[in-house]
């Protein structure tokens, strides 16, 4: 079996060709279609997964594979190690001309990320960590913010989401501003650019694998809204939510996303 070094090596460079890949694409036009349930995938989402699944499986074919846009199968539970991957996180932002997408990949061990990748082609932005390694963005070591209280904290979030009526008391003022990537949020809380993301309802593994680890390497905490550990690679591939914060708010965080009810399991 590899160490997470080499496998963070193998999904770095799969990364950055991912990235050329989905900006060529982008770049000669889009063609756009709907997924069932009606969400929308391009060809360069499906060419990026296609470039992955057959780079990374090569390399590494005793590893399990789920993605978004390859049809799951339970062969990944058998596996000691898998490859988590969204090959376009924020398609909305990459249909739309925007920078805020990304390419994001995660090896995954007995449910806990060992190596995980978040690429924004668009903005030039390379995110990486291995397990005890600290994080680094385009090769430079990388630490979450210190900030101690939530009034004027920067949320990467949709700010709807805030003014719902729905918490048992009101959040500050802060200042919010929307990523479409999960993944991107996640490692810009890394950097210590944003110093929180909170993101309710049920999130699929590929949109946070990676993120989870490059966070914790940087020193921020990853849960879901109550406080649990996210865990990688079970059956459903999802978890109740997210709440990614420097150290010191992550508990200011839960003190008011913790009273709601979690999604029902369906």
């Amino acid at each position: 079996m590899t160490g997470a070094a080499a496998d963070l090596d193998l999904i770095s460079a799969a990364a950055l060709e991912a990235g050329r890949i989905a900006l060529d694409y982008r770049a000669r036009g889009l063609d756009v279609r709907s997924k069932p349930g009606g969400s929308p995938v391009t060809d360069g989402d499906l060419a990026v997964d296609a470039f992955l699944m057959d780079a990374l499986m090569a390399a590494r074919p005793d590893y399990g594979w789920l993605s978004e846009e390859t049809p799951d199968t339970p062969d990944r539970l058998g596996s000691k190690r898998v490859f988590i991957v969204d090959p376009i996180d924020g398609t909305s932002a990459y249909m739309g001309d925007k920078p805020w997408f990304a390419i994001a990949i995660a090896v995954v061990e007995d449910g806990r990320p060992l190596a995980g990748v978040v690429h924004a082609p668009a903005l030039d932005e390379h995110y990486t960590a291995a397990v005890g390694g600290g994080a680094r963005r385009n090769g430079e070591l990388i630490h979450a913010s210190a900030t101690r209280v939530l009034e004027d904290a920067t949320m990467a979030g949709d700010a709807k989401l805030f003014a719902s009526p729905r918490w048992g008391e009101p959040w500050p003022a802060m200042r919010i501003a929307q990523r479409n990537a999960l993944a991107y949020r996640m490692a810009v809380v890394a950097a210590g650019e944003f110093d929180a993301a909170v993101s309710m309802g049920w999130k699929n593994d590929w949109d946070v694998a990676a993120g989870d680890l490059i966070a914790r390497e940087a020193g921020a905490l990853c849960t879901d809204p109550q406080g649990h550990r996210l865990v990688f690679n079970s059956p459903r591939a999802r978890n109740p939510g997210l709440v990614c914060a420097a150290a010191a708010l992550h508990p200011l965080i839960l003190a008011r996303t913790a009273p709601i009810d979690l999604p029902v399991d369906a």
